[in-house]
């Protein structure tokens, strides 16, 4: 069981190195936990380089068929476990949010309702995708999910960010970008920028060094270190900004089709904790953009 979560971990976050983070392992503890794996089932599961790990197609039918399994047992564990120290609230938020937004502001929460112990799992994960593991998520959609209780908070708005130092560089002529203008991608929107360039009506420089991530808080990482320019969520990045660490680049901003919902599963573990929290949220979090 073991090998097989540290699997869809690292299929999931692409990385050993993070898949161990997030199950308090070592990296090599779980690279020889998904040799032992490999050699259990006879296929190999990643294809692995210096720089890289990518899931193999056997590994990726593997996972496909594993995931749903694991996340059913998950949820039985959580029904028939007896709670001894009174409720524990699962929560599933993507990294960004999590770091940025809820935790910065979750010991409100915790102040608030002292009878509620919290375990916040975070995973990068697809635009509506919902965890249903969990007793509340907060997660992208494009539009709100079906069959399943939720609460729009805001929309995705992504503003173009940079350091102090690369936002003083820049030159513009005539519209377009002049200068050295490396571009910040994200993997799951490859055409950001494309998409702000025409709204904004900024032309990008021609063919300009790409970097892709990820993830966002390696984005955001990414631009702070001076590397480049990054499309980051307008609502997310206020202590990046107040902190001087990275300042927007253009006043244009490019609105997604996406928006973060909170997520409210028919049958929580807990109904009623899972309700106060919902209410929590909303007022904390409901932006109405």
């Amino acid at each position: 069981m073991r090998a097989l979560r540290a699997f869809c971990r690292a299929v999931e976050r692409e990385s050993f190195r993070l898949a161990a983070e997030d199950l308090y392992l070592t990296a090599s503890a779980v690279s020889h936990q998904i040799r032992q794996l490999e050699d259990t089932i006879g296929s190999r599961l990643f294809s692995r380089t210096a720089r890289s790990l990518n899931v193999t197609d056997a590994g990726r039918a593997f996972y496909d068929d594993l995931k749903p399994i694991l996340d059913d047992l998950d949820v039985a564990i959580e029904r028939n476990s007896k709670q001894v120290e009174g409720a524990v609230l699962k929560l599933s938020v993507q990294p960004f949010f999590a770091s940025e937004l809820l935790v910065p502001r979750l010991s409100e929460f915790v102040a608030e309702n002292p009878d509620i112990s919290i375990t916040v799992g975070t995973i990068e994960g697809e635009s509506g995708a919902h965890d249903k593991t969990a007793d509340v998520s907060i997660r992208l959609f494009s539009t709100p999910p079906a069959g399943i209780d939720s609460d729009r908070l805001f929309s995705l708005r992504l503003i173009p960010v940079g350091s102090p130092d690369f936002y003083d560089s820049i030159k513009v002529v005539a519209g377009r970008i002049t200068s050295d203008f490396p571009l910040i991608v994200h993997d799951s929107r490859p055409k950001a920028w494309q998409k702000w360039q025409r709204l904004s009506g900024i032309r990008l420089p021609r063919n300009p060094k790409i970097i892709r991530l990820n993830s966002m808080t390696s984005i955001a990482r990414a631009a702070e270190q001076g590397l480049g320019a990054a499309l980051i969520p307008a609502q997310l990045c206020c202590a990046w900004m107040e902190s001087g660490a990275l300042t927007q680049l253009f006043d244009h901003e490019l609105e997604s089709k996406e928006a973060y919902y909170l997520i409210s599963p028919d049958d929580p573990s807990d109904k009623r904790h899972s309700s106060t929290f919902r209410d929590w949220v909303l007022r904390e979090f409901a932006f109405g953009s």
